[in-house]
């Protein structure tokens, strides 16, 4: 019968859509029709297949051929379904066995010499051809670890188009011998450039919060960041050491759980962005976009459907925004929905995209264009009163109103950055606290779908989970006073139950309300927020 059928998957943001691939061989006309909302990519696998199978030693069908990819509603690009359109095509000219191509998902790039070259976005592929059923899958051989991260998959990796044919025909495969010498084609086309990293910033060595000098109060709002995962805001005077301490906060996040490494790994293997020689990520990612970045590139979009931008590629990880106040209003208010609801949903004339992005802000900001705003010595701040408030004013109020700790980033004195073998805590130390908090907390919502005081609505925590008697008098006076907002208490409530985590406390006491209310507003309690250990 000159009809055969297969299966690949087209990649719609993050997830992965099952698509049918059936080829039809008619009398006539020698000629290749593909329909199916193809892109250019797509429609140019035409070339790229009829070369693949000339050059594997097949002859090509000359009859009249056309390929339709199911649904046919769905937008498709990318070389990936080349693989599944040379199976079909041979399987519809009788060269290999239908029963084999039946219940198997393909997906991978065709070189014109019949390679199979790896293409982005395998893992989110094979999980939904899982999800659908499918248990036998086909990738590049560079792929195959990627690949068996899905569990009760059998995957099959192949260097090239003979040895797939060798496969579905019941022959002796080929050896092939692996490919060297040519360029590095692991991504299937350019990778994102920027600060995207699978366990922390891209760095030429390992960072540790040791390193730190001074900067006590700043280290402890680190802390209490990683251990609840409240977003943070450091604002100080250029060189005090902002971006250093955003650097180092990955380090003290707990390892990822084996669901978010398969959701981050997903979302990183979409980009392009896995590193290499690590098919899964383990660690928290850090992703630091420049503060001139489109909002396409930060939110997600761009052309045709919407593509996951830096707060997606951040999921279960750390977003760090250096010089914000240098950042677009608009670019930072469009942040306000995923740090609320953990997702961000991107509408395109083509369709509308929902993308996990769960993540950790952390802004960093100078207190004016010139950063001398308020220093105590040095040169004086040169900025007028109108251009400190321009300045100040892009960050806007319902942004800031949902990041729970504000921290200023004082200067480091002389005598702390000389000091010889008087360093601060180093990750290590500090993430096993961290990890503890984290235990009590997860172990205080074992019934709840909520593992993170961040997470917690406010409502539980005023009705289900109270603080001490009397703890609530400061936070009850701002609030009659107008610095503090409803949803302001819901988050002073949430950084007081991680204090109180962070200390062994069974419920937040008074001093951990209002060591919260002095890191939200920055207004002194009396709290010695560097009291943190040394």
């Amino acid at each position: 019968m000159p009809f055969a059928r297969t299966c690949s998957v087209a990649l719609v943001g993050v997830e992965g859509v099952l698509v049918e691939v059936q080829a039809d061989l008619e009398p006539g006309v020698a000629a290749f029709t593909l329909i199916g909302l193809p892109d250019k990519s797509l429609v140019e696998s035409k070339d790229r297949v009829r070369a693949a199978v000339v050059n594997s030693g097949v002859e090509w069908p000359q009859r009249k051929l056309t390929v339709g990819l199911s649904p046919a509603s769905v937008p498709k690009g990318g070389s990936g379904f080349d693989l599944a359109v040379a199976s079909a095509v041979l399987g519809a000219a009788q060269r290999v066995d239908l029963r084999r191509l039946a219940g198997v998902m393909m997906i991978g790039e065709l070189g014109l010499d019949g390679r199979v070259r790896p293409v982005r976005g395998i893992l989110p592929a094979v999980l939904a051809a899982a999800d659908a059923g499918y248990r036998q899958v086909v990738v590049p051989e560079q792929a195959v670890a990627e690949a068996r991260l899905v569990p009760d998959v059998a995957v099959l990796g192949v260097r090239s188009l003979r040895q797939l044919i060798a496969v579905l025909a019941d022959e002796p495969v080929p050896e092939e011998a692996a490919d060297d010498g040519g360029p590095d084609t692991t991504l299937g086309g350019p990778a994102l450039p920027w600060g995207v990293g699978g366990g922390g910033p891209p760095v030429a060595r390992p960072v540790d919060l040791a390193e730190v000098a001074g900067q006590a109060a700043a280290r402890r709002a680190l802390e209490i960041a990683a251990a609840g995962r409240h977003h943070l805001f450091l604002k100080g005077a250029p060189g005090a050491g902002k971006t250093m301490l955003a650097e180092r906060l990955p380090g003290l996040l707990p390892p990822l759980t084996r669901q978010e490494s398969l959701e981050a790994t997903a979302v990183h293997s979409v980009a392009g962005a896995l590193p290499p020689g690590e098919p899964l990520i383990a660690r928290p990612p850090y992703c630091a976009p420049h503060h001139s970045a489109s909002m396409a590139s930060l939110i997600g979009g761009g052309t045709g459907l919407p593509r996951p931008g830096a707060v997606t590629l951040a999921h279960h990880g750390v977003l760090f925004i250096d010089e914000a106040a240098e950042c677009s209003g608009r670019l930072l208010d469009a942040l306000r929905q995923p740090l609320e609801a953990g997702h961000v949903v991107v509408a395109r004339a083509q369709g509308m995209m929902r993308m996990p992005a769960r993540l950790l802000l952390v802004l960093a900001a100078n207190p004016c264009p010139c950063g001398r705003h308020g220093s105590a010595g040095g040169e004086p701040c040169e900025c007028r009163p109108s251009a400190v408030r321009r300045y100040r004013a892009r960050l806007s109020g319902p942004l800031l109103d949902r990041v729970d700790l504000r921290v200023t980033v004082e200067p480091v004195a002389r005598s702390e950055l000389l000091a010889a073998g008087r360093s601060g805590e180093d990750t290590a130390t500090v993430a096993a606290r961290v990890l503890a908090a984290r235990e009590r907390a997860a172990a205080r919502y074992a019934e709840t779908p909520w593992r993170t005081n961040s997470e917690v609505p406010g409502h539980e925590l005023r009705t289900r989970w109270r603080v001490a008697p009397g703890a609530l008098h400061s936070a009850e006076a701002d609030m009659e006073r107008g610095l503090l907002t409803a949803r302001g208490l819901d988050r002073v409530l949430r950084v007081a139950w991680t204090i109180a985590d962070l200390g062994g406390h069974d419920r937040p006491r008074r001093e951990d309300v209002d060591s919260a209310l002095q890191l939200r507003t920055g207004i002194s309690r009396g709290v010695p927020l560097a009291g943190a250990r040394r």
